[in-house]
């Protein structure tokens, strides 16, 4: 069980990458990366406030492929508008975790305790099981996993992390 504390184990690039918000634009940053043999952890991808552009978030196993390459070969596609690598120190990312939980009336209560703690919501609810959704840290989901396991979880499914960079926190007048 990791926690938010604790460095991951494997090395990770997290790409911030806006792109033409066209039909096939990321079929063909997929398929650079498979062509490459890069592997890719993690992938996010949604229209920004212009609706010209997306951005795709992309985490990918920097044992795999060096940084540099990654870039030069996404410069590469014409898609592509801008490129910047997120610093996880200096960045705030999130994913998102729905995730159907056994709980029936005897620990239904525990169930709702241990996700409000994460700061998650029930978002759907059935006899005999309940559906939630948290927003967190990568780390921070794994726990909430490793917690919930007991219970019995029937489904989980998680986003992918999106990313942005932290804002300058220096005072100006």
């Amino acid at each position: 069980m990791s926690t938010a504390s604790t460095p991951p184990t494997t090395r990770h690039h997290l790409l911030s990458v806006l792109v033409e918000n066209k039909a096939g634009v990321l079929a063909r940053v997929a398929s650079l990366f498979a062509r490459r043999g890069y592997n890719i952890y993690s992938l996010a991808v949604a229209p920004t406030d212009d609706e010209r552009f997306s951005r795709i978030t992309i985490v990918a196993d920097a044992d795999s492929a060096p940084l540099e390459q990654i870039v030069k070969q996404l410069n590469k596609l014409v898609n592509v508008i801008k490129i910047s690598e997120l610093d996880p120190l200096d960045s705030v990312e999130r994913e998102l975790m729905l995730c159907t939980v056994k709980a029936d009336a005897s620990s239904r209560h525990n169930v709702i305790e241990l996700v409000s703690i994460f700061d998650g919501r029930i978002v759907d609810v059935g006899h005999g099981e309940v559906t939630l959704a948290v927003a967190e840290i990568p780390a921070r989901l794994d726990d909430l996993e490793e917690l919930l396991k007991p219970f019995g979880i029937l489904i989980v499914q998680r986003t992918g992390r999106v990313a942005l960079p932290k804002l300058d926190r220096t005072f100006t007048r």
